[in-house]
Order: C-alpha cells, then structure tokens, then sequence
C-alpha cells in the first residue's frame, strides 16, 4: 500500500503549524537528539535539496559516516532563512523521494515520528490518524528498518497496539497506543507512560542499544 496522499497531508500540516513561529520557537530543542526545531525541519528538507555530489562531498567531509554527514548537510539547510525552510517543505510536501530499499512506509515513518519531534515540544496539537502509525509500526518491525531508523532490540517482546489491534512479535507484552509504541521503538520515550504490560519496561530500557 502506498501512503503518498498521507505524506503530502502530514507535511503541509506541518508547515501551516510552523507558520508564523517565533525565533525562540524555532530555537526549541526537539525530542531529535540535540536539533533544534529548525534543524528538524531542515532534515526533512535535506532529501529534497542536497545533490548526489553534495552528498557525496559531505560523506568524504565525515570520512564516510553516514551520521555525521547528515548533521552537516542538515545544519547546512538549516541556515536558510525561515521563510525559505517553509516554502521548501510546502514545494516537496507531494514528493514521492525515497531511499533506494525502502517503500513509501519510510517516507511516512520519518514525516510523523519528526512531526512530533516538533509538535510535543512546542505544545502543537495534531496527533497522526492511528491508521498511519499503525503502517509505520508495521514497517518499523521488518528487518530492513534497522537501516536508518531503529536501533532498539525488539526480539523477545511482543508489540500489541491497543487503540488498532495490531500486534507483532512474540514474547513480553509491551502494551498502549500505536503512536506511544512507534515513538518509543523509535527511542523517543516522551509517551512511554502510556505503555503497559511486562515488556513495556523492558522496550524502554531497550531504547537505542
């Protein structure tokens, strides 16, 4: 199934909300590691605007780490003027880009998780429909997602998304809304209070390792 229509939606409600952002919303640090808001932004930017050339002069700047290139072409775009950041998420909000191995799953995982990167700091509302995390929690399970988006050990716990019904896995259950279970897998434990059952503990300790 693709979830192109899905992903133009969440990427232009995105933009709507930061419109009008003052400097020191901009400036809040994001549930992303050390970015910024901005510096999220400009990450979902970056597939859109870096070259294959830029990319590759960035990956020899990192001596061929994929992370450290990343947060420089990121902090790169994030230098561009605010305005210019929301009419680029606008003009790309209907790209079909995606990384080589993956379905239109990937696209759609990164504009939600990044959303609420955004969003839960700055007091945003618009929680994604559940139907769409339930997709992202589907493709955040294949092995293949260990390539770039999750690094927490899932084997020896079973997911169960109780607003959803969808459930995977064998083992502990860690139990609570799709969107609580896809954060956390993702190692953002912002909402790992709405998780229960023996292997919730568990998939929170887990987070990163």
């Amino acid at each position: 199934m693709e979830h192109w229509e899905s992903i133009r939606a969440q990427r232009l409600a995105l933009a709507d909300q930061l419109e009008g952002l003052t400097a020191e919303g901009w400036a809040t640090p994001s549930l992303c590691d050390a970015w910024t808001v901005r510096d999220v932004a400009a990450h979902l930017i970056v597939p859109h605007v870096v070259s294959i050339p830029r990319f590759g002069r960035s990956l020899v700047g990192a001596r061929g780490r994929f992370p450290a290139a990343n947060v420089a072409m990121t902090t790169d775009v994030a230098r561009q003027p605010t305005d210019v950041l929301l009419a680029d998420l606008r003009r790309f909000a209907a790209s079909h880009a995606r990384p080589p191995i993956f379905d239109s799953s990937a696209p759609l995982t990164e504009i939600l998780v990044h959303g609420q990167d955004i969003r839960v700091p700055l007091g945003l509302p618009a929680e994604p429909r559940v139907d769409l995390w339930t997709a992202s929690l589907a493709f955040l399970v294949q092995p293949r997602a260990r390539f770039g988006f999750v690094q927490t050990r899932l084997r020896g716990l079973r997911l169960v998304a109780t607003d959803s019904g969808w459930a995977h896995g064998s083992g502990d259950e860690a139990r609570g809304p799709a969107g609580a279970l896809a954060l956390t897998v993702l190692g953002r434990t912002v909402r790992a209070g709405e998780l229960d059952g023996p292997g919730a503990a568990q998939l929170t300790a887990r987070v990163g390792g």
